[in-house]
This record gives structure tokens, sequence and C-alpha cells, in this order.
């Protein structure tokens, strides 16, 4: 059987996928995006196999909460419950006990309720990110739910978009173009809020903020890297930085932040606090996007600065006014 057969023409079209302003990396390949994405009504043997019947490949088992469909069109999809302490096989946190496969297996099925399961893809190539719709409708048809939120907590959609430089000067123009630009990216999210309100990704301190909006802030590495370890030793950011900088310098960040659950990879990872796998019409595109704006701005030098040698509210302001990122964002959400 063809396995895109599996995914019935009653998915609905993808809205479409804005470009990023720069498409490749130094290497000249075409940047890529692994994505996250958090649902609740699905255990992750059932996932997985329906991912193999809709994209092909194989179902490869690491325990009773971790499967991978592996080799399938899209790459190795991995779908687990979303806690490391259910998964003996992998590293544990300092202190805490391995549990064995026969308690994490008991726990996982007793917990059901309270920790999600989460969709992991391979990183894709980012023109391939409505593919990633297709496995959505995939899990939606077979049983898989969600609306922003469970009844204990936010189902989050991550993305880890891969840097096209991960100098000091390249992650600050990042930093500072999603710093201005995260009230517009919240209210956006607010507009998909269930009916409880979860919590947000924290904000940046108000010190780090006043320090990276500074129009002469243009650190080199070691500098970028130590402040923003001084005021974000946490992974609980909308745009977290831990994964790049621990890639760039593993000793630094591990003694910052031993107990981290952070992989090194050179790439943003923008952390939204929904994800929407039960609803029939939803799509990763809107928050895709948003986050194409973030790279534009930073991309801009010239806007750049301008925004930040303005008061905040007069930067906000401006931002209202110019018909480019805030009208994408209102028009997108």
């Amino acid at each position: 059987m063809n396995p895109s057969s599996a995914l019935p023409a009653s998915i609905p079209p993808h809205p479409p996928f804005a470009t990023l302003p720069q498409p490749r990396t130094s290497a000249g390949e075409l940047r890529r995006v692994g994505v996250e994405i958090e649902f609740v009504g699905l255990d992750a043997a059932a996932a997985a196999a329906a991912l193999v019947r809709a994209f092909g490949g194989r179902l490869d088992r690491e325990d009773a909460h971790a499967y991978v469909a592996a080799g399938t069109l899209l790459g190795d999809l991995a779908v687990e419950r979303d806690s490391r302490f259910l998964h003996p096989g992998r590293d544990q946190p300092l202190r805490m006990p391995r549990l064995p496969a026969w308690a994490a297996a008991w726990a996982g099925h007793a917990l059901r309720a309270f920790i999600p399961c989460e969709l992991v893809t391979t990183p894709l190539p980012f023109p391939r990110l409505p593919e990633v719709d297709r496995a959505v409708g995939a899990l939606r048809l077979a049983g898989a739910r969600g609306t922003g939120a469970s009844a204990f907590a936010s189902l989050g959609l991550h993305l880890n978009v891969e840097a096209v430089t991960t100098d000091g000067r390249g992650l600050a123009a990042m930093t500072k173009a999603f710093l201005l630009l995260e009230p517009f990216l919240r209210r956006s999210q607010e507009a998909t809020l269930p009916r409880w309100r979860p919590r947000f990704p924290g904000r940046f301190p108000d010190r780090f903020r006043e320090k990276v909006l500074d129009p002469a802030y243009w650190p080199d590495t070691d500098g970028f890297i130590e402040d923003y370890l001084a005021d974000n030793p946490t992974r609980d950011r909308g745009l977290d930085l831990l994964p790049v900088l621990l890639w760039l310098d593993p000793r630094r960040v591990r003694a910052r932040v031993p107990l981290e659950k952070i992989k090194p990879r050179p790439a943003f990872h923008y952390r939204l606090p929904f994800a929407h796998v039960g609803r029939e019409s939803w799509s990763i595109a809107p928050d895709w996007n948003h986050w194409v704006e973030v790279e534009r701005l930073a991309a801009d030098a010239g806007r750049l600065d301008r925004l930040c040698r303005r008061l905040p509210a007069d930067a906000m302001e401006e931002l209202e006014d110019e018909p480019a990122a805030p009208e994408r964002l209102r028009d997108a959400g």
C-alpha cells in the first residue's frame, strides 16, 4: 500500500509557510527545523504505528513509552511520553533513582492523564514543514487529541531552527529581534488560549532585556554566553538559547545548569505553549511564520538598530504602525 493513502483527502490543506530570509547555511545547505508537538489521547506505540501506516518505515521500540517510526518518508519520527523518568535507558538527573523497566512501564500507564506524548521529528529542510501538518493529521485520525492544554498542563509546540551563525553578534541580533517582537508573539498565542489559562514560558528578566536592547550591545561569543547564563540559567524562556550555548561551550553551560534537560545543537529553540492536535484546521504554519518575522527583523540591521534606540513604548508604537512584522503577525495569528 502507498503509505500516503493512509491519509484521506479530508485532511485540510495547510496555509502558506513563509520562507526564511536566510534560507541556507554557510555551507549552502537548506536550513533544517526539528519540530516537537505534544498531544494526548494516544499512547506512544499506537502513535508511532499510525505514522508508519501513513509514511512507511518500520516501528522500533526503545521502551514501553518510547517508539520510533524509523525510515519513513519524513525520516525518523520519535514518539514518547514526555518525562525522562519513564525512560530508564536514558541518562537520569543527578540524585534521582533510575526506575527499573517494569516500574517505568507501570508508571507511564498510571500517569498517562498527567504526562502527554510528544512527536519529535528529525531535523527537516524547512520547505518540508508542510509535511509535519500531514503527520499531525495522521495522529489525529488515529485518535490523538489536544486543544492547547490537558487538564494539568499546556500541550506545547517547539521549533528547533538551525542557526546560520552562532557568533556573539548573530546571537545578539536574534535575541534583540525576539525581545522586540515578544509582545506580539504572546498576543497571537493568547488568541488560541484554551478555557483555562495555562502558564506561558517565562519572560526574560528586565535586566537582561535592558542590556541586550542597548544599541551598543554587540558582544563577542564568550561575552554573550556569560551574559545569557547570568540571567537565564533555565530552559523556561520563549526563546531558549541553552541548546546552542551548550553546543558552543558545554563545560561552562553545564557548570551553570547541571540538571536541565538540554541537548547540544546549533539551533534556536522557539518554545510555544499551545499545540492543537485535536483541531482539524490547526497548522504549525502561523507559528512558523511568526518565527520568520523574528528572523526578518534580526536580518535588517538598520531597522533593528532604530528600534533599539527608541524607548520601549515608542518602539512598540513603530512596530504597530509599520506594514511589516506586526501586520503579518496579526494576519497569521
